[in-house]
C-alpha cells in the first residue's frame, strides 16, 4: 500500500462542489479509503459549501450550521463560494469587501476540522482537490486556497470529476467494468451522465469518458415530490421522467454497472427506472464517489498500481497523444519521449537538449491514442549556422490540441559559439 504501518501521514481527497463538498482520506491504520462524516456517528457525508457571517461580529459558521443560522436569521449566508472565488469579484457583506478566494479558504479550513477523527491538518502528506471542471484559472485559485488553509502537504494535485470517476472505477472489481460503466449525478434541475469506455487495442489500454447533460426540470421540485405523504403521484411523475433519461443514457449498449450519485437518489421513489437499470447491470447508490476517487487518484500519483500502469485516462483535460523524436543514441536509432499521453494538457511541458548533426530541421512524432491519425511535424530553424548544433528544446501544450515548440541555438562547444537565436512555432497535433 501507499503508507507503511506506523506512518502518521494522511492522504486526502477533497470533493469541492458548488452545492456541497466531501472529504475522504487514507491512513496506514485504516488501510482503506474512508469518508469523513459531516454529522458524527452517521453516514452523512455532504458538507454544504456555504458560510454564514453572524450579524455585527466576526464569527463565521460553515456547512449545515451555516444553513441553520441563516434560516433562523442569525446572519448572512454566503453561497456559490467556488464560482465566486474563480471569478474573483469582491463580495460585499454588511458593507465590507471580502476577497472571495479568502472566503473559500475559510470554508475549506473549517471543513477540514472533520478530519480530526484521523488526525490534524499538519498530518496531511498528500492532498487532492476534485471539482466538476478544472482549468488553469481555477487551479491558480485553488493553489491559494490550499496555502491559505495551512496545508503543507508534500504532494498537492487537482483533477476534475471525470478523472475522479475513472480513478474510482479502476480500483473496483474487474467484473464491474467488463463493458461500459455509467454514472449519473442529479445536480439541481439536470442529470449529468458520464459513460466510461475503453480501447483494448492500445497498450496501455486507453480509457475515455463521455459527458452528457439532460434537462430534469420536468420533474418539478424533487424535494417537494419526495416529501409528500401521499407520495404515489409525486413519485410516479419523478420516476417516469428519470426512466426516460435512463433509457437515453444507456441506449442499446452493453453496460456492466450504473452508479447513481447524490442524496436525492437515496429514496424509494425509483420503481420503473430502477427496474430498467437493473436489467443485466449492477446498480449502486452513493454520494462519496468523487472524494474517494480523488483520494485514490492521489495514491496513484504517488505510487502507481498495476491497474494504473496498464490503463491511461484520456479525459477532457488530458493530452491524448504521445509526442517524441527519433534520435540516435550510442549509434542506434531510438524514440525519445517528450510528452506522454494521459497527463493534464495544461501541465504538459518538457525541456531537453539534443544535437542536430546536419541540416537545419528536425521532426516531432505525434502518436494519438484516441483513434485520430498520427503525424510528423517538421520544424525548420531558418538562419541556423552550418555544422553540428546543440539545441535547447522546450515543448509545452497551449491548448488541448496546440503545441508550442521553442528551439534555441547553444552552439557547439569550442567549434562554434552559441548564437542564442530562438525559433518558436505553434504546431497542431492533428491533421
Amino acid at each position: 500500500m501507499i503508507l507503511k504501518s506506523g506512518n502518521s501521514k494522511i492522504i486526502v481527497g477533497y470533493d469541492l462542489g458548488q452545492s456541497h463538498s466531501q472529504i475522504s482520506y487514507y491512513t496506514a491504520d485504516t488501510s482503506k479509503v474512508e469518508t469523513a462524516a459531516s454529522v458524527a456517528g452517521t453516514q452523512i457525508y455532504n458538507i454544504p459549501t456555504v458560510l454564514c457571517k453572524k450579524y455585527g461580529v466576526n464569527q463565521w459558521l460553515y456547512g449545515k450550521e451555516a444553513l441553520r443560522a441563516a434560516a433562523e436569521d442569525e446572519g448572512i449566508l454566503v453561497d456559490h463560494l467556488l464560482p465566486l472565488a474563480r471569478d474573483g469579484e469582491t463580495v460585499q457583506i454588511e458593507g465590507e469587501p471580502y476577497d472571495p478566494a479568502a472566503l473559500l479558504t475559510l470554508f475549506v479550513k473549517k471543513s477540514l476540522s472533520l478530519l480530526s477523527v484521523a488526525g490534524s491538518v499538519d498530518r496531511i502528506g498528500a492532498f487532492m482537490i476534485t471539482c466538476e471542471e478544472m482549468d488553469e484559472r481555477l487551479i491558480q485559485v485553488l493553489g491559494r486556497v490550499v496555502a491559505g488553509a495551512g496545508i503543507k502537504a508534500k504532494h498537492i494535485c487537482f483533477q476534475n470529476y471525470e478523472e475522479s470517476f475513472y480513478q474510482y472505477m479502476i480500483h473496483q472489481p474487474e467484473e464491474l467494468r467488463t463493458f461500459s460503466v455509467v454514472m449519473m449525478q442529479w445536480e439541481g434541475s439536470k442529470i449529468l451522465a458520464y459513460r466510461m469506455e475503453s480501447n483494448g487495442r492500445t497498450t496501455p489500454r486507453a480509457v475515455f469518458i463521455r459527458r452528457e447533460e439532460y434537462d430534469f426540470r420536468e420533474a418539478g421540485d424533487y424535494s417537494m415530490a419526495l416529501s409528500e405523504t401521499d407520495a404515489p403521484k409525486g413519485y410516479d411523475g419523478l420516476d417516469l421522467e428519470f426512466h426516460k433519461i435512463a433509457r437515453k443514457v444507456c441506449g442499446e449498449e452493453r453496460i456492466s454497472a450504473v452508479y447513481l450519485i447524490g442524496e436525492a437518489f437515496d429514496s424509494e421513489w425509483m420503481k420503473e427506472s430502477l427496474r430498467f437499470l437493473c436489467q443485466g447491470r449492477r446498480v449502486f447508490l452513493g454520494s462519496n464517489l468523487y472524494s474517494q476517487g480523488a483520494c485514490l487518484g492521489m495514491m496513484e500519483r504517488i505510487r502507481p498500481s498495476t491497474m494504473g500502469k496498464s490503463n491511461v485516462f484520456l479525459g477532457t483535460d488530458k493530452l491524448k497523444s504521445n509526442v517524441g523524436m527519433q534520435v540516435c543514441r550510442r549509434g542506434e536509432e531510438s524514440y525519445c519521449v517528450l510528452l506522454n499521453a494521459g497527463g493534464n494538457w495544461y501541465e504538459a511541458t518538457n525541456v531537453c537538449e539534443f544535437y542536430l548533426r546536419e541540416g537545419n530541421s528536425f521532426d516531432l512524432v505525434v502518436t494519438p491514442l484516441n483513434g485520430k491519425k498520427g503525424k510528423i511535424a517538421r520544424m525548420t530553424l531558418e538562419g541556423l549556422p552550418a555544422g553540428v548544433a546543440r539545441i535547447l528544446l522546450t515543448v509545452q501544450m497551449m491548448t488541448e490540441e496546440q503545441l508550442s515548440v521553442t528551439a534555441e541555438d547553444l552552439g557547439f562547444g569550442e567549434f562554434r559559439p552559441a548564437s542564442h537565436q530562438v525559433w518558436k512555432e505553434t504546431l497542431g497535433l492533428y491533421e
